[in-house]
């Protein structure tokens, strides 16, 4: 075998080999011991269209980020102005994307804008109206910090909605970003889409809070709410029959979930109720000691999401890093909250606007539909190229299943799912692949009825059939690539599957049947082709 050939068929070995090493997963139910720690174990995964299962768009709530960062702003700036020495009569959020700032003595503008030129770059001050020779400013936020903020509140959105339901246990879920603030989240095989929509949407932002005692409830409650104070409640009984009471708490939270570690379910012993321990990092541990340290004797609110969980009594301080939210949980309640903050807070609320829930019978029924679509038409188009072009037509058919198997292959290889139309998109290439082939055996019949031997005949078929099968195939690869980039759900499943099927088939169709003419031309001598 000449050199030439012995590499083109040791490059379409190699590329058979791995097709069916990323293959195999999908096709076998048991693999190996040692497969998953030297090989690919990824599965071809199947759309909720095809396995049933819950389909939602979210919309995350970037503004609402954007105002989180301000407040957080806010009690940067208060710790520098009391550093700096610069007296103040107001400072607070004065806008969704500013904050206002009213000075005492004109003569501290010039430091109040050197402070947020060094420590706070992403703000601009800017003049506001002064009344009793009271300088007002306007801190406000860059349009680019705003857009920063918001793009990377979708990506930890997406984070952590992954691990919440990576931890709720749903086997290949599909969650990735959709356009500037949208998340599309696929969940197949779900069985309990109340539950998950639950813990998606959970905010879980958890925050303790001391108790104001120094002022009164009621009066806060009849509007007289004293500075940096808020009113939350907390949700006692069942729904239908529930309380809410009313607490006085500091605005400002002395610490946030944002140091926590682990929440894990436990059962008190007493009551023997479900209850969740949390455990925070060294930095939290830290600060939790010197909080319940200082404030000895007073209450200490658990908020979760604006709601108090409870309101002890700090009796000593708490060492250890080590807390506990306790209520009336049931276990599945219990287990819920622990997965949400384990996962960590979202950045911003969500939004659902749009739900669909696919039945897995649904799925099934369209597994079926489809599969004997695509069989019917392969069977068609394999009799009709064995009939029509004799042995040409079986190496077409060859060059079919191995771009059926490329195809299925690269699926695997690319983590993408396959949904009703990706199945769709098969079936059109079905129809490409033989096509590419009977633009080839018909220039290879043209040039055999000038004569030429079948060397010369395959020689000038491939060559004059190439550009035209190139153009008509890169031509669709461009359009497959522009749904894929722009379009959503279905279409994309539809352009997954036809680009990869292009490639395929143009390696199939022009590569694979090439290398066969040439092997039994060149080497084993063959006088006539059976076209």
């Amino acid at each position: 075998m000449s050199k030439k050939l012995r590499w083109r068929g040791l490059l379409v070995l190699i590329v058979i080999a791995i097709a069916l090493i990323y293959l195999t997963p999908s096709i076998s139910k048991t693999l190996p011991p040692w497969w998953p720690n030297l090989l690919p174990k990824e599965k071809i995964h199947l759309g909720l269209d095809l396995k049933g299962g819950m389909h939602l768009v979210l919309e995350v709530q970037a503004q609402r980020a954007v105002e989180t960062h301000l407040e957080r702003t806010v009690e940067d700036i208060k710790y520098s102005l009391r550093n700096a020495k610069i007296r103040y009569r107001e400072l607070q959020r004065s806008g969704p994307d500013r904050i206002g700032l009213t000075l005492l003595r004109d003569e501290d503008r010039k430091a109040v804008e050197g402070m947020v030129a060094n420590s706070f770059p992403e703000l601009a001050v800017e003049s506001g109206s002064f009344a009793e020779r009271e300088p007002k400013l306007e801190l406000v936020l860059s349009q680019k910090a705003q857009q920063h903020i918001k793009r990377m509140a979708v990506d930890q959105a997406v984070e952590t909605i992954t691990n919440r339901i990576d931890q709720f246990g749903v086997a290949e879920p599909d969650i990735r970003p959709q356009g500037r603030d949208r998340i599309l989240v696929q969940l197949p095989g779900i069985k309990d889409p109340k539950r998950a929509i639950d813990i998606i949407g959970k905010t879980a932002l958890l925050e303790f809070k001391l108790v104001d005692e120094d002022n009164s409830l009621e009066e806060a409650l009849r509007g007289n709410m004293p500075p940096g104070d808020e009113v939350l409640y907390q949700i006692k009984g069942e729904s239908g029959s529930q309380k809410k009471i009313p607490f006085l708490l500091k605005k400002r939270a002395v610490l946030t979930g944002e140091y926590l570690t682990d929440a894990r379910v436990q059962i008190g012993s007493q009551y023997n109720e479900p209850y969740v321990s949390l455990s925070f990092d060294s930095r939290g541990a830290r600060l939790f000691e010197r909080i319940t340290g200082a404030n000895i004797k007073k209450w200490l609110a658990i908020v979760l999401d604006d709601v108090v969980n409870s309101a002890p009594v700090i009796q000593d301080r708490i060492t250890g890093g080590r807390a506990q939210i306790t209520g009336r949980f049931t276990m599945e309640e219990a287990r819920d909250l622990a997965i949400v903050l384990r996962a960590g807070a979202l950045p911003a609320p969500v939004k659902i606007i749009e739900e669909r829930t696919v039945g897995p019978s649904l799925g099934r029924d369209s597994i079926d539909k489809g599969l004997k679509s695509m069989i019917i038409g392969g069977l068609i188009v394999i009799l009709f190229m064995v009939v029509y072009y004799r042995f040409a037509g079986i190496l077409a058919d060859l060059a079919l299943f191995l771009n059926i198997v490329f195809i299925a292959a690269g699926l695997a290889l690319f983590g993408a799912t396959l949904t009703m139309p990706g199945i769709a998109g098969v079936i059109l290439i079905i129809g490409m692949a033989i096509d590419a082939n009977v633009l080839v055996f018909e220039r290879i019949r043209e040039e055999l009825r000038l004569g030429k031997t079948p060397r010369a005949a395959v020689d000038g078929g491939y060559s004059k059939a190439l550009v035209t099968i190139l153009d008509a195939n890169i031509t669709t690869l461009i359009a497959a690539l522009v749904l894929f980039q722009f379009g959503t759900g279905p279409v994309k499943g539809f352009a997954v599957t036809l680009s990869i099927g292009i490639v395929a088939s143009l390696f199939t169709a022009v590569f694979i049947t090439r290398l066969i003419f040439d092997y039994l031309i060149i080497e084993r001598g063959m006088k006539k082709i059976s076209i």
